[in-house]
C-alpha cells in the first residue's frame, strides 16, 4: 500500500512551469510581497541573503518590454516583443556575486531555492511562474537598463501570470536510478 503524499510533497509534484495561456489578471505587487516574504527563508550560507528584486507589473510591462526588445538586433525584435508580452508581470532575481568560487556557488545554489520557494508558494496560489535563464539575462544593455551593478548577475526572470489550463506533466526518473551507497 502506498502511503498518501503530504501536502508539500503533492505540490512539488503538481507544480508546473507556466509558459503561456496566461489569463487577462494583474499579478499584485502586495502579491509578489507577500510570496517573497516566505521565499527568501531559502536556506542560505552565513546568512548572506544573496538577492534583490527587480517588479515589473501590468502598469508598467508594456514600457519595459519596448525598452528590453531594443536590446535586441532589429530583425529579432518583433519575435521578442511577442515573447515578453505573453506574461502578466515579471520578477527578475538579482544576485549578489562574490569573487570567491565557494561563495559563488553557495549564492547560486540559495537564489535557486529562493526561486523554487517562490515557484512553489505561487502555485498554491495559482499564480504560474517559469525561471527564464535566456541569454539577454548576460548582455550589458540588459544589466544597464535593469541597473545591476558591477558584482551583480541576473539569476534569472521570472514570467508569471494567472491560469486555468495546466500543462501536462512530465514524470521523473525514480531516485533509485541514480542513487548509490558507499561502501569501502
Amino acid at each position: 500500500m502506498e502511503q498518501s503524499k503530504s501536502n508539500l510533497a503533492k505540490t512539488i509534484r503538481e507544480r508546473r512551469s507556466i509558459k503561456s495561456g496566461y489569463l487577462d489578471k494583474e499579478v499584485k505587487e502586495e502579491t509578489v510581497l507577500e510570496i517573497l516574504d516566505d521565499a527568501v527563508w531559502a536556506p542560505n550560507h552565513g546568512l548572506r541573503e544573496p538577492w534583490r528584486f527587480i517588479f515589473v507589473s501590468a502598469e508598467e510591462k508594456d514600457d519595459f518590454v519596448e525598452d528590453l526588445v531594443k536590446t535586441f538586433p532589429p530583425d529579432m525584435q518583433e519575435n521578442r516583443r511577442n515573447y515578453f508580452s505573453q506574461p502578466a508581470a515579471f520578477l527578475i532575481v538579482i544576485m549578489k556575486e562574490d569573487p570567491r568560487q565557494k561563495q559563488w556557488e553557495e549564492n547560486f545554489g540559495a537564489v535557486g531555492a529562493l526561486i523554487q520557494n517562490f515557484q512553489l508558494l505561487a502555485w498554491e496560489r495559482k499564480l504560474g511562474v517559469v525561471w527564464k535563464t535566456n541569454p539577454h539575462i548576460y548582455d550589458p544593455k540588459v544589466r544597464d537598463l535593469l541597473g545591476v551593478e558591477p558584482g551583480e548577475k541576473i539569476a534569472g526572470f521570472l514570467h508569471m501570470g494567472y491560469f486555468d489550463k495546466m500543462p501536462p506533466g512530465r514524470g521523473r526518473t525514480s531516485a533509485a536510478e541514480k542513487f548509490t551507497v558507499y561502501k569501502k
